[in-house]
């Protein structure tokens, strides 16, 4: 704690005062451009990959950057909530779903049937949203060696919730009519990589700009 209270006091006395101006445009409001559904790896810094300065991403983190398909009734539902003020509130134009190497969500999906979740039962369930992308995985890369079918969960749960965001009405609506676009991204942690998915080709492909 004492490392976080002297970041605290850094921030203030020189990070703050070199975008002072930024976050007083922003004092009365944000106006966010894109949605960043991550996972909640303490790894993985939207902000820090992408270079983005304060006011530019709206963050949504959990295990695993799952996406629940849509649902319409009167339970307390904060990842849905996160994505409707997005789209609906703030209007964002983007929405990144960014999955990452060595994911430990990931790696808990791939052995969903054979791991003991006896004393994390709210994370067996959080991950059972992930096993449409473990019965893909499952029908195409069965006899794969252990690392491949690692990183192939990675990234077809990513496809697995751009697939669940379509099933929000008021997103599958602006997407098709081009006033939103989305994005899945594959972050690989030891090497700074990120790829892209390209759904014409069905691949992650690097992005290079």
């Amino acid at each position: 704690m004492e490392k976080l209270i002297q970041g605290l006091v850094k921030f203030k006395s020189e990070d703050f005062e070199t975008y002072s101006d930024v976050f007083s445009n922003l004092k009365d409001k944000q106006n966010p451009h894109t949605l960043f559904i991550g996972c909640s790896d303490s790894r993985v810094v939207p902000t820090l990959i992408t270079n983005a300065m304060p006011g530019e991403l709206f963050l949504l983190r959990n295990i695993a950057n799952i996406v629940p398909p849509y649902r319409e009734d009167d339970q307390y539902f904060g990842t849905q909530a996160v994505i409707e003020y997005a789209v609906n509130v703030l209007n964002v134009e983007n929405i990144v779903v960014c999955g990452h190497s060595n994911c430990g969500g990931c790696n808990s999906l791939l052995n969903y049937y054979n791991q003991n979740f006896s004393n994390i039962k709210s994370v067996k369930k959080w991950l059972s949203l992930g096993l449409p992308a473990l019965k893909k995985l499952n029908e195409i890369a069965k006899e794969k060696s252990l690392p491949v079918k690692e990183w192939m969960i990675e990234q077809l749960n990513i496809i697995e919730q751009i697939k669940n965001l379509l099933t929000y009405p008021y997103i599958a609506e602006k997407y098709s009519s081009k006033k939103l676009n989305i994005y899945g991204w594959y972050y690989i942690i030891e090497k700074g990589e990120i790829f892209n998915y390209n759904k014409e080709t069905g691949y992650f492909e690097p992005i290079n700009m």
